[in-house]
This record gives C-alpha cells, structure tokens and sequence, in this order.
C-alpha cells in the first residue's frame, strides 16, 4: 500500500492458528481454490470494522453540518468538510482492503485492485495533508494579515482551492498506481514463496529507499514544516496583539482575538492528531524499505505494524469528534444533524452572520 508497504507476513509462529477453507470458482472446470484465514485476525478485522463505522458516521454528519447549514458554512469548515471527504473514500475503500490482510494469506483484489487501492489511499492521505497546510495559511492571513480577506469572494477562492488540493494529490498518486503491481516474495525463515501487492518488485534495494523517503518528505516532513512556520507567525502576532491591547476597554478586539485563538487551536489539534497518527506508519516503512533484502516475521514487528496501521486509519475517523468537544457551536449542529432533531427548514434558516474569523 502506498504509504505502507503491501509486505505484511504473519508472524513464523502463526501456523497453528490457520484455518483452511476452500472457495469454489464458477468457472467451466468448477475448480476450487484453498486459501488460509488467520483466527487473531478476526478480531483485527473487527477492530478495523468499528474504525470504520464510526469514521463514516463522524465525516458524513461532518459534512452535513458545515453544508447544510448556512451559519456552519465558514472558511476552515468548508476546508474541513474536503478533508472529512478524502477521509471517507479512505475508510470505505482501503479500510476494509487492509484489514483482509490480516484475515487471508494473499491478495483478494487482483492486479486491478493492486493500482487502485494505493492510488486511493494516496491521494486521500494527500487531500489531508494539503488541506490541513491550507488551513493553517487561512489562519495565518485570518491572525496575522486580516486586511488581505476579500470575503465576497472566499466560497469561491476556497473551493478553487480545494479543487487545485484534490488535483494535486490525484497527480502525485498517478505513479503509485502505475507502478504497484502483484510481486513474488520469499520469507527468510521458511524460504516459502507468496503474492502480494507492492509498489515495487523484490530487487535492489534503490527503489524502496526513494519510494519511502520521497513519500516521508511530501506527505509528513515539508506539510509539518510549512504548517510550523505558518503557527510560529500566529503565536507572534497573537502575544503582541494581547500585549498591545489594554486590559480594560477595547472589548471588541479582545473578544477576536480569543476567537483567533480557539480557533487556531483547533487546527492546531487536528495537526497534532496528523502528525502522531501517521508517524508510526512512515517509520515503519522507511525500517522495512531500508532493510528490504529480508522479510521481518517476528512477532515484535508485527504487532508494531498492527498498531501503526490501525492508528493511520484512526486518524481518519477522529477529527469530527475532536471538533464536537473543542467546539460548542459545531456540537449544537452536530447534534442536531445526527439525531434528526429538527427540520430542514430550521436548519436552512440558520444564520449567525459569521465571517471566516468566527469559529467551527
């Protein structure tokens, strides 16, 4: 997988915990084919299920909040519905793909569902990344350079931008999808032969190396940088704006300022959940990439890829909650949306004359 490597071998130990079962193809010689499921995988795959479900609940109403209704329809909330959406086509499309792999000893999908689902999964990790950097520049021109907003254009200068965001990860995805392809593997203990789906074939050792560098730097390191540089400018701008203002009067622009500043905290955490979510899984990666002449079957180095796979996907289903307890508007119409509360109409007649410094 694009972001994790395909090559995920069942612990040496494992054998005992297999079942056999067989599955009949429809074709003119009704021939069968024997495949193994791993039983802790099960539960894995459980695991992978509540993930979904609940990512799905999370980004559907998300997006139905910050849509529907007209007070929610704000700058970073229509930022956050783009990224509620490339969530979503990650965890109905990749989440279940990844956790068959627990289950079953092979690829399920085909050399068709080897190109799509990295490219998939690439693109969405691309959409979340970007658009988080593009929240942070937002904030930064909301905090520090109020005076460029040109509100009467910003629906449409927003969603150009991301437009050019889903671009952008469809393209830098292209060649993971060309280049994935069904490779043969041999373990090194048992010296057994196995297919599965990797971006790159079991030869040399230059092309994992650049593979998983390249995609550490694009979609981890320069994101975080930029977002970085990006919030060292707003804490600046925010201390001399507290320190300017006297404490008594002026309390108009005080009260921006602590709106400024709830709402930068609250892409700050959706940073923050990013960048500890997905880090396991990069290193993980970069360790497999950079010792690709074997395959690590130990118990330690399974459990340790369980765990970073399993927290990428979280990442996908925990930004709606983290915004329902950081925001107390969001959670009135969060609320609302899910428990069909009220009615369309009310929803629609919604109107708080917000602009993009008040926040989700």
């Amino acid at each position: 997988m694009s972001l994790e490597d395909q090559l995920l071998s069942l612990p040496a130990d494992s054998s005992v915990l297999l079942l056999n079962v067989s599955r009949v193809f429809g074709d003119s010689a009704g021939g069968q084919h024997q495949y193994s499921i791993w039983l802790p995988g099960i539960g894995i795959a459980a695991v992978y299920g509540i993930i979904i479900i609940v990512g799905l609940v999370g980004n559907v109403t998300l997006m139905k909040t910050c849509l529907l209704v007209k007070s929610m329809r704000t700058v970073p909330n229509l930022f956050l519905s783009s990224l509620a959406l490339g969530d979503l086509l990650l965890l109905v499309t990749c989440a279940p793909v990844d956790a068959s792999r627990y289950m079953v000893d092979e690829w399920l999908f085909g050399r068709v569902g080897c190109k799509l689902i990295p490219f998939i999964q690439l693109t969405s990790v691309g959409v979340s990344v970007f658009t988080l950097t593009a929240l942070s520049a937002d904030r930064y021109r909301a905090i520090v350079r109020p005076l460029d907003i040109h509100r009467s254009s910003a629906t449409v200068s927003i969603s150009l931008c991301a437009g050019v965001i889903w671009l952008l990860s469809v393209t830098l995805a292209i060649p993971e999808a060309v280049f994935s392809d069904l490779h043969t593997f041999t373990t090194s203990h048992t010296n057994e032969t196995f297919v599965t789906c990797a971006p790159y074939p079991h030869a040399g050792e230059l092309h994992p190396k650049i593979h998983s560098t390249a995609s550490f730097l694009i979609f981890y390191i320069i994101p975080l940088f930029i977002i970085s540089v990006y919030y060292c400018f707003i804490a600046r701008s925010l201390i001399r704006s507290s320190v300017d203002i006297p404490a008594e009067g002026h309390l108009h622009h005080q009260k921006q300022i602590k709106s400024r500043k709830r709402l930068a905290k609250t892409v700050l955490v959706f940073v923050g959940l990013f960048a500890v979510c997905w880090l396991p899984s990069h290193v993980i990666y970069l360790y497999r990439s950079y010792h690709y002449d074997q395959v690590d079957t130990s118990m330690a180095h399974f459990i340790a890829s369980v765990c970073a796979r399993i927290l990428a996907f979280t990442n996908s289903c925990v930004n709606p909650f983290a915004l329902y307890l950081m925001s107390k508007s969001f959670r009135k119409h969060f609320n609302k949306q899910l428990l069909c509360c009220s009615s369309p109409r009310q929803l629609y007649s919604q109107n708080s004359g917000s602009t993009n410094i008040t926040t989700v």
